[in-house]
């Protein structure tokens, strides 16, 4: 993010890149709102001299592989039906408020309307909690969770919903497999605790938030990572996957994306 990294050097090298308004004016508006190529060679010409990028690799030569499997989920003709019916819907009320709201709103209304798709992606109670519509991609985790278990192997699961993520909990629980949960609301210690337990036993879940657990804990005890559903920046997804493959890490990683077939989740808005 623009804004980011001109509080980074406005602490550091203040002079550098001047105020926000005119760092807004000459870069940020240009390099967000039109792409302009030319801005961004002018800002990476002024701020190369001041970056040091190392890759995981330069920093550990000995780290065991990473591979990252995608997972296709294919809905049911229910779920389509309902995904369908609440893009419909989304269209419509995007072109009836057409005209009608800033351009703030009409930002927040896009949004909550992608948020309901990407919902629906995951499981039809995610959007309706009275839905009896099944969950096409919470059945596939299970068949993947059941198999990585039979194989005596543990994994991190991800999710940025939390509702989601105590589904697939009580999913879990109904067939006997064990995990842990962490998420935003966990206390600090508790949350370390959490860690020690994963670290030091055998659960072969461990359930948690991208935000709460995307950074700042080392669980090198999986050697498998589950996104249940994609993230709007991936590079926050590859933060998370870090928390398995990284210093310490002795044995190969998998990391699994589970990508709902329709939705367009490999385009900017990633809705599955």
């Amino acid at each position: 993010h623009l804004g980011e990294l001109w509080s980074l050097f406005a602490v550091v090298l203040p002079a550098l890149l001047g105020s926000w308004g005119t760092f807004r004016r000459r870069y940020a508006a240009t390099i967000k709102k039109v792409g302009d190529p030319e801005a961004r060679r002018s800002l990476g010409c002024v701020i190369r001299p001041f970056l040091l990028r190392r890759t995981k690799g330069e920093v550990e030569p000995d780290l065991p592989p990473r591979m990252d499997v995608r997972v296709p989920v294919v809905l049911s003709s229910a779920e389509w039906q309902l995904y369908e019916d609440a893009r419909l819907a989304a269209l419509s009320d995007l072109h009836t408020n057409r005209g009608k709201l800033r351009e703030q709103e009409r930002r927040v209304e896009v949004l909550a309307a992608l948020t309901r798709l990407r919902l629906l992606a995951c499981h039809p109670r995610l959007h309706d909690s009275r839905s009896a519509v099944p969950s096409s991609k919470l059945a596939r985790f299970l068949a993947l969770a059941v198999e990585l278990a039979a194989e005596g192997q543990r994994a991190l699961v991800f999710s940025q919903f939390t509702t989601h993520l105590q589904l697939v909990r009580s999913a879990l629980d109904a067939r006997g497999l064990a995990s842990l949960y962490l998420d935003g609301q966990t206390p600090e210690p508790q949350r370390a605790a959490l860690v020690r337990d994963f670290q030091r036993g055998e659960t072969p879940f461990f359930l948690i938030s991208l935000q709460a657990g995307g950074f700042g804990v080392n669980l090198t005890a999986a050697t498998n990572v589950i996104h249940l559903d994609p993230w709007w920046n991936p590079a926050v997804e590859d933060q998370a996957s870090d928390r398995a493959h990284r210093p310490g890490q002795r044995n190969p990683v998998t990391v699994y994306r589970l990508v709902t077939v329709g939705t367009r989740a490999s385009s900017p808005a990633r809705t599955g």
